[in-house]
């Protein structure tokens, strides 16, 4: 179907691809993984249209094709999905899914047409309860991805690119996108999926492309491989070095945070203790209750019912001002939403909460911020870039110092790794350790089980909003989801 061969391109004189070649069979999904400036994006770019190739040729079902433009990859039957979704959201889904392409009677656009059009492929996706004529801003990002879909679909895409497009969505949204893309390979189309989640790559995928400082190190059926290969391939690095040792018992000080009998709308009968230097790992499945515990912990959406201490002072923060004055910070799973202003700088980003609490670290000086920058690894040197053009891991980066700059005695992350490389996962994995090996007390939320198995010294598993049974370090994924989906009547006849 596809055949992208010797594909080379340079940007300022920086050659960012260095002779890739890549191929795909219809009804094949072709998995494409490496680090952030890996060349993903702009090989990627370079087949849909956004980027010409300085070298290198395109075949589509044996035709030789030239895109200078996006609707000519289109018209070739390109599609691209990207991981910020491209839809204009005070249009209808139906202008949506033909914008640019709307169907005409008489000179007038055919509304009609375009809602009865748009109707059947959205039945075709599994989706009727999509009405054409909603707003989409009314929509979920699932239910937006799926809109996007049927626009590819409404220009007769063969070839579709998925670029990181479970980076927004909620755990059950991500089912509804898996059975979206067997139902669109069955169909015939092929799939280039990138993605930085190795288990959704390895449950979708027939085939890995891993990219490596915009060369080709390897393209291997899924079958053939494992996660320690890949991920290896991609980093120069086995698996077992993702994770940091663990703190050994003996090295943790005394309790920092305890909650006892903690509640509110979402919460119940919360107890937990965490030492200087542990790292308590929280797990549960949407909706358990994880992040609105970090959020009652950080005031955010406070406790109305129980205690709380930090460092051994009763504490009982009604707004995240007050929690920040107590010693906690709150790294949150929307970094672009709550943690950053994206078009201010690096350097004001990360004095942000000095600033606006007036605690931590004092004054503003260049000395002040890279050192915090320093403390973080973070590899863009210019502080006065605005912290939107950074990647993910890097914007991850700041947010941390950010905090740091608070001097904090409680750190809490909410999915600390979604949306970034390997390569950033396995900093931000030595960065948490070495926070609690100075005597944080570290909360640590993922959605990412061997994540929280590799990182946490013990896990807190939360159901329904309550405590559902606390594991010792490195339990099984079993042990983890047998208490997640426990009924009440299963926790109480456990306990």
């Amino acid at each position: 179907m596809l055949l992208m061969q010797d594909m080379t391109k340079s940007f300022l004189g920086i050659r960012v691809l260095h002779s890739v070649s890549l191929d795909l069979d219809p009804g094949e999904v072709h998995a494409v993984v490496g680090e952030n400036g890996a060349g993903k994006s702009t090989l990627m770019k370079l087949l849909s249209g956004e980027h010409t190739p300085d070298s290198g040729r395109i075949e589509i079902d044996g035709t030789p094709r030239a895109f200078g433009h996006p609707a000519q990859a289109q018209a070739a039957g390109v599609g691209i999905i990207h991981q910020e979704l491209a839809l204009l959201p005070d249009r209808t889904v139906a202008e949506n899914v033909f914008l640019g392409r709307e169907p005409t009677r008489r000179g007038l656009v055919d509304r009609a047409a375009m809602a009865r059009r748009t109707t059947e492929l959205l039945a075709e996706l599994n989706a009727s309860e999509i009405a054409p004529d909603t707003p989409v801003r009314e929509l979920s990002v699932a239910l937006q991805q799926t809109v996007e879909v049927a626009k590819a679909l409404a220009a007769d895409v063969r070839i579709l690119i998925m670029d990181e497009p479970t980076a927004a969505l909620a755990e059950h949204e991500v089912a509804t996108l898996f059975d979206l893309v067997r139902r669109l390979t069955a169909r015939g189309l092929g799939i280039l999926y990138v993605s930085h989640r190795m288990r959704e790559i390895f449950e979708l995928s027939q085939r890995i492309t891993v990219l490596k400082d915009g060369r080709r190190v390897t393209c291997v059926r899924t079958a053939d491989t494992d996660v320690d290969q890949i991920v290896s391939a991609m980093v120069g690095r086995e698996l077992r070095a993702y994770y940091p040792p663990r703190a050994a018992p003996e090295a943790l000080g005394e309790p920092v945070l305890t909650v006892a009998g903690g509640g509110n709308d979402r919460l119940s009968d919360i107890d937990l203790t965490v030492r200087a230097g542990e790292v308590l790992g929280v797990a549960g499945l949407q909706g358990s209750g994880r992040s609105a515990l970090a959020r009652a912990i950080f005031g955010a959406d406070p406790f109305t019912r129980g205690s709380m201490t930090v460092a051994g002072r009763p504490v009982r923060p009604r707004r995240p001002r007050e929690a920040i004055r107590a010693g906690i910070a709150l790294v949150g799973e929307d970094r672009k939403a709550e943690g950053l202003t994206l078009r201010q700088s690096v350097r004001d980003n990360t004095l942000l909460v000095t600033r606006a609490v007036g605690i931590g670290e004092r004054g503003g000086g260049e000395e002040t911020v890279t050192r915090l920058l320093d403390r973080v690894r973070l590899t863009s040197r210019s502080t006065g870039r605005e912290v939107r053009f950074l990647s993910g891991g890097n914007q991850q980066k700041v947010v941390i110092a950010k905090w740091l700059a608070a001097r904090p005695r409680v750190l809490l992350f909410d999915e600390p790794t979604r949306g970034v490389d390997v390569g950033a996962k396995a900093a931000i994995h030595t960065l948490v350790r070495e926070l609690a090996a100075e005597g944080l007390a570290v909360l640590l939320i993922s959605s990412e089980l061997p994540e929280l198995i590799g990182m946490s010294d013990r896990v807190l598993v939360l159901s329904d909003g309550r405590p559902a049974g606390e594991l010792p370090a490195g339990p099984s994924e079993e042990e983890i989801m047998r208490r997640a989906t426990a009924t009440g009547a299963d926790r109480a006849g456990a306990a």
